[in-house]
């Protein structure tokens, strides 16, 4: 059974982590913190970089030194079992000396698995599953990833109070306030990639980029999925990668294909029918505004849902009021678009 310090120690580890999103893809964030044999926090790291850079049990253990001999390393993923750009963490964790590994969630990945086990027959105790909901929803882009081989689609869209995207002139911004604009780019800048059709390329010329610049200067990918060409003066022209193709599930593939495991949709009504209709949008966040205009384009287009006995319904996490707008939080139901590798109760 988790002590107190443990549980504390891994609710700082899943914090760990998310410092990581979007700059580890193909592999996953995870955080680890060192506990001496008192129970006291001694080292803590998290993954960072996507080619092989220290993982975050190693940053740990660096970081506690000789006050790891003896205690517990607490962390949101099974260390991996496996040799690539880096040694195996488990193997690190034995040479520290550690005596008690507690982790969230299991590795379901073939190669990385089975770093419990090697713990174990060196005479490392054991647990699992302490916070595994919270640090699967943490690590879910990564985690339905594996699980269904595309990036996780994670839908941001922003409408009036009766559903419009925009005004019956074609006017859109600014719909939102400036705090819900802001937010938008930390969804950014927690995204491998950010996509948009050419409908919205064209009418917006957008830079999809993340401002102000992070500290490390990482920019989530371009993306454009269309058949109309930009043209040379646009933002985006020889810096977004241009997808030739209407079928979201095709476009979702070459983007997992290039190591994108997580992808954030800003495209407009249209594109974000398509997607659903293919069942491709696993996340939503909607921005809504104060405003009512009585005319305009809706927030989504046809989605291929005939009936209300046929609406997708969501599932709410969170309503919050940010600034003059609302923000909801809400994730698609696993009915819907199974995540085989997430706790049951994640959802």
């Amino acid at each position: 059974m988790a002590s107190t310090a443990e549980r504390a120690a891994m609710a700082r580890a899943v914090a760990l982590a998310a410092r990581g999103l979007g700059r580890t893809s193909p592999n996953p964030v995870v955080g680890c913190v060192v506990l001496d044999p008192q129970g006291q926090a001694v080292g803590e790291g998290f993954h960072t970089r996507a080619d092989g850079g220290a993982h975050a049990e190693v940053r740990a253990l660096a970081a506690a030194g000789e006050r790891a001999r003896g205690g517990t390393a607490v962390v949101t993923l099974e260390p991996c079992a496996h040799t690539g750009r880096t040694g195996p963490c488990c193997d690190a964790l034995i040479a520290a000396g550690v005596a008690r590994v507690v982790y969230a969630v299991a590795d379901p990945t073939e190669a990385a698995a089975g770093g419990a086990d090697r713990l174990r027959r060196a005479g490392v105790e054991v647990e699992s599953g302490l916070l595994a909901v919270e640090a699967a929803r943490g690590n879910e882009a990564w985690l339905l990833a594996q699980g269904l081989g595309r990036p996780h689609v994670h839908w941001k869209w922003a409408a009036t109070l009766d559903g419009r995207s925009a005004a019956a002139d074609g006017s859109s911004r600014w719909i939102t306030g400036p705090q819900a604009r802001a937010e938008v780019h930390t969804l950014r800048d927690q995204a491998d990639a950010v996509l948009v059709g050419t409908g919205t390329a064209l009418a917006d010329d957008p830079s999809l980029d993340v401002r102000p610049a992070p500290a490390d200067g990482r920019q989530p990918l371009p993306v454009v999925m269309g058949r109309r060409p930009l043209p040379e003066d646009a933002r985006l022209a020889g810096r977004a990668v241009l997808l030739p193709t209407r079928d979201p599930l095709e476009a979702l593939e070459a983007l997992y294909d290039r190591d994108v495991r997580s992808v954030l949709l800003e495209g407009g009504p249209t594109l974000a029918g398509a997607f659903v209709r293919a069942g491709a949008v696993d996340r939503v966040t909607a921005y809504i505004a104060p405003v009512l205009l009585g005319a305009g384009p809706a927030a989504l287009a046809d989605a291929g849902i005939g009936s209300l006995a046929d609406a997708l319904r969501l599932e709410i996490e969170s309503v919050d009021r940010i600034g003059d707008d609302l923000r909801i939080r809400a994730v698609v139901p696993q009915a819907t678009v199974p995540h085989p590798t997430l706790p049951r109760e994640e959802r």
